[in-house]
């Protein structure tokens, strides 16, 4: 995701941290690398010129020239820009009435189907089982679609066989939510391979009919500045309370989400990460603004461990670890669900410091993650379940059974015993915590990438030897004395033109 903007904006801070004495010229060119980054990365030109305005003027102070990294500084002006740029999001969906109406659109090709399966499965967790409405009639099987993902999920899907007026069909479908006593309703709209008159004419007559309490526009985030186009067309005909934007995990752009907002004045609430239906994230401007710059999102993190494990197993899970048991069959489960395709990277990718998807995508052969997994579990499989229980028995003969067993080497089944008694100390340490401490402790890996002058962010630890407070005071003085020569040069040019 982005890895072409992260890569772009990790260069240009680069740039300024390989300055000896920070110049206002030098400051201006490095800047000049972020407003390219942003321009590669097919952010709208005018969201860059009213972007770059804004960190120029912070940057170009004399508080961030004086400052003893500069470069820092200009990260978190940046972290700052960004979460202007993308929120304020409100990522509570507010349900008030006995019924309430959420009417999804957007173009052919959106994935706008799939998405109304990934909110239905979101409003699941959050203990909502919504009614799907199958009102897209354009599409062939559309319908049929709709119906696979409502199987899946087990959310009903209210469809009229040969009826082609899709009014009539969100209405009826209203009527039996009411009757059912559901209290979400998602409409799935027809779309289009382009934006048309026919089409807005349909969506306003069911916003007017129907009266959707809230409209959400489903846009391709790989199609960049044409998103952004489309989803202002859209605005101005239904007057939209949200975008969810898709694809994200195929974009190493970026463009369109640092522009949406910006142009149509409409906040981006979810985004699309996967092909799966729980594959639909919350979006929050702080943590896409943290992982544009490399410093990950741990609160995402946590939310795809949680992911993991249902309310259940948690309790069990945690009242276990409170009487200081974790046995191989649970690290067993853990590795399964580990072995999710794609999970790895994009878990990784969450945590602070890490390189882009790209370079973990290459570092990390999924199939080659897979098929580790499934020796591990295989490994543990071919243990007896005295030994599974209680590892500690596992001498040297019996690794050569287990490995025969699973046809592995002794050597990994060694590796193996390593990394399960590695997370068992994690995991009863933490056990003692209530949540407000295990969050603090996850918070702890954030702040390893946050500079504790000011809580600005800092990309990655200093090689270089600490300075003495009086070499400190001596480098303030120097950067003192440019900024005077600075602002001579300033008034010299000024007396001259005059």
């Amino acid at each position: 995701m982005f890895d072409s903007l992260q890569d772009g904006l990790k260069g240009a801070f680069k740039s300024l941290r390989g300055k000896g004495k920070m110049t206002e010229g030098n400051m201006r060119d490095g800047l000049k690398m972020v407003e390219q980054s942003l321009l590669d990365a097919d952010v709208s030109i005018d969201v860059v010129k009213s972007f770059m305005a804004s960190v120029s003027e912070k940057a170009l102070g004399e508080k961030v020239l004086l400052s003893l990294d500069p470069s820092e500084q200009v990260v978190g002006i940046v972290n700052e820009q960004l979460i202007e740029l993308l929120g304020p999001v409100d990522d509570k969906l507010s349900f008030h009435k006995d019924v309430n109406i959420i009417m999804m659109c957007g173009l052919q090709g959106s994935g706008k189907t799939t998405t109304c399966g990934k909110l239905a499965k979101l409003l699941q967790q959050q203990k909502i089982e919504p009614l799907l409405v199958a009102a897209d009639l354009q599409r062939p099987a559309a319908i049929d679609q709709l119906h696979v993902i409502g199987d899946s999920l087990g959310v009903p899907v209210y469809s009229e066989k040969g009826e082609q007026d899709p009014v009539k069909v969100c209405r009826n479908a209203v009527a039996k939510a009411k009757a059912e006593n559901r209290k979400v309703v998602i409409l799935d709209t027809a779309g289009r391979l382009a934006i048309d008159e026919e089409l807005m004419e349909q969506l306003k007559t069911i916003d007017r009919d129907v009266q959707p309490d809230q409209v959400m526009l489903v846009v391709d985030g790989m199609t960049g500045q044409d998103a952004v186009r489309s989803a202002g067309a859209f605005h101005d005909t239904l007057e939209l309370n949200g975008v969810i934007m898709t694809k994200l995990d195929g974009d190493a752009r970026g463009g369109a989400l640092l522009s949406v907002k910006h142009v149509t004045g409409v906040p981006i609430r979810f985004i699309g990460t996967g092909e799966h239906l729980d594959n639909l994230e919350v979006f929050r401007p702080e943590g896409m603004a943290s992982r544009i710059l490399g410093m990950g999102d741990m609160l995402a993190l946590v939310d795809e461990a949680n992911k993991l494990v249902d309310e259940k197993e948690q309790i069990r899970m945690a009242e276990a670890l409170e009487k200081g048991q974790f046995t191989l069959n649970d690290f067993r489960n853990h590795m399964q669900k580990m072995a999710k395709p794609g999970l790895m990277q994009k878990m990784m990718g969450l945590l602070p410091g890490m390189p882009n998807m790209g370079d973990i995508s290459k570092m990390m052969n999924q199939s080659d993650t897979s098929s580790q997994m499934k020796r591990m579990v295989g490994a543990i499989d071919s243990m007896t379940a005295v030994e599974r229980r209680d590892p500690s028995v596992i001498d040297i003969r019996r690794k050569q059974r287990i490995a025969s067993g699973a046809g592995v080497d002794v050597k990994s089944v060694s590796e193996l015993l390593k990394n399960f008694d590695m997370m068992k100390n994690v995991m009863t340490g933490m056990a003692g915590m209530g949540a407000t401490e295990k969050m603090q402790e996850m918070q702890k890996l954030q702040a390893g990438a946050m500079n504790p002058n000011g809580g600005l962010p800092k990309l990655k630890k200093s090689t270089g030897k600490r300075l003495t407070a009086k070499e400190l005071k001596k480098r303030k003085k120097e950067r003192e004395k440019q900024l005077k020569e600075m602002r001579k040069k300033k008034r010299q040019g000024g007396n001259a033109e005059a």
